[in-house]
């Protein structure tokens, strides 16, 4: 029963891999399409298990033979896999370590397992009762990595996110500031192209010249050859310069030409019945994040990690409040596993577009097979993580082989660290978002 949906998830791996990150490249390389499928496969069944946790498909037998599968397959792909062929094809790139690239390929794998085992130093993971290669010990350093990962992005997305959508944050942008960018835009690309025919006039010049001077023979040709200033190549060089800097002034009118375009699509955007459901939802989420932001003080200030998952103590806290008779076992059961499936899907299709943004922005066709297996390896670790994590939203009866498989891990030590990062992200993001807002009316006003 579980086989068929990870052929699935196989299958939709695939798709992805293929329609999206590589749609503008060449696939050489099947192994890191393999690699990135049975990565995304595996983080997803993982997703699966929880959802026949709380909806008790199969035998508890069964279900945990299928966790234990599964985490091992997964930790194998992610500290041995991807880190192995990740240093292979950063070494096939070099052309001096071509020629004993499995070598060097070994000797990036095994520092990567250096600092990977030296990452549990600092943290309280380590287990002393299991051994070196037990699961505890793998998941543990995977967990550090990937709530890392969660918290940085959650930080930033629960800032960013009422920033994109609320109409508030906006500039106030028409179009007659619009044409009077296009003008200067239009103007700087005619002095450019002005001083691009000076210099190619100065260069004929100078080849004519040339050639008169070598029709000249004799002894004073030779010295009026040797004794003539060369001042064409100066000017030259003085209008090379002048091109550079308007070339470097025309870049930047034009994006500011294309950012004021958007802003203003944003404007009329934010007039329409979807823009206005956005910007509700902008100030929605501008409520979470300030809320977000005051749990996560709260729990790393008083030291505190919820015991009870949030589903059950919001229904327990209504009920005693209106003092009705209500199956609080029965409800949250039902709704957890609602709310479960909504933190699954948001979850995977967030990191699937971020993962794609991501891969646009700097991948090239040369080191596309080093991204892809980099974003391999941040998937696996973000879902692997993101179990750890949502092991808390679960009521306390489903939580049982989810804690058993894991084994005996600091669970409380991750949700403070979550805490940490992410009250970190989310204050930088602010201050970074407030600089960035802040600098662009005046960036406008100085072009």
């Amino acid at each position: 029963m579980i086989l068929c949906p990870q052929v699935l998830f196989f299958g939709f791996g695939w798709l992805f891999f293929m329609r999206q990150l590589f749609k503008d490249y060449e696939v050489r390389q099947y192994v890191v399409q393999v690699v990135f499928s049975v990565t995304f496969a595996f983080s997803c069944t993982m997703f699966e298990l929880i959802i026949f946790e709380i909806l008790g498909v199969l035998n508890s037998t069964s279900r945990y033979f299928h966790w234990k599968l599964n985490l091992y397959v997964i930790l194998l792909v992610l500290i041995f896999v991807v880190p192995f062929y990740i240093g292979y094809f950063v070494v096939s790139n070099i052309r001096l370590l071509q020629r004993q690239r499995l070598l060097f390929s070994c000797v990036v794998w095994f520092t990567f397992m250096y600092f990977f085992w030296k990452l549990g130093d600092p943290f309280p993971i380590l287990s002393p009762k299991h051994g070196i290669l037990s699961i505890e010990q793998l998941i543990s350093r995977v967990g550090v990595i990937g709530v890392t990962l969660m918290a940085l992005l959650s930080g930033f997305g629960a800032v960013n996110c009422p920033y994109t959508y609320m109409s508030y944050f906006l500039r106030n942008v028409t179009d007659s500031d619009i044409l009077a960018l296009e003008r200067r835009l239009l103007q700087t690309m005619d002095m450019i192209v002005s001083k691009k025919k000076r210099i190619a006039m100065t260069r004929r010049q100078m080849y004519q010249r040339g050639e008169e001077q070598n029709k000249q023979t004799g002894f004073w040709g030779m010295i009026k050859s040797v004794t003539s200033s060369p001042s064409g190549s100066e000017n030259l060089s003085v209008i090379q310069q002048e091109v550079d800097a308007l070339e470097e002034l025309s870049r930047q009118l034009f994006l500011e030409t294309v950012d004021l375009q958007a802003t203003k699509e944003r404007i009329e955007y934010s007039k329409t019945f979807q823009g206005k459901y956005f910007n509700f939802l902008g100030y929605f989420f501008s409520i979470y994040c300030v809320w977000k932001i005051f749990m996560a003080t709260i729990n790393i200030v008083f030291d505190r990690v919820g015991k009870t998952d949030p589903v059950t103590r919001g229904i327990e806290i209504t009920v005693n409040y209106l003092g009705i008779q209500f199956d609080v076992k029965f409800w949250s059961q039902h709704i957890s596993f609602i709310l479960v499936g909504i933190i699954i899907v948001t979850s995977i299709r967030g990191l699937l577009i971020t993962l794609t943004k991501f891969f646009y922005a700097i991948s090239s066709s040369k080191s596309s097979n080093v991204i892809v297996l980099v974003l391999a390896q941040i998937m696996g670790m973000y879902f692997v993580s993101s179990v750890l994590l949502m092991r808390m939203s679960m009521p306390l009866e489903y939580r049982t082989i989810v804690t058993e498989v894991l084994g005996e891990l600091q669970f409380n030590f991750y949700h403070r660290w979550f805490d940490v990062i992410f009250l970190v992200s989310a204050l930088s993001s602010i201050l970074f978002l407030y600089l960035a807002h802040k600098q662009a009316p005046e960036k406008h006003m100085t072009l």
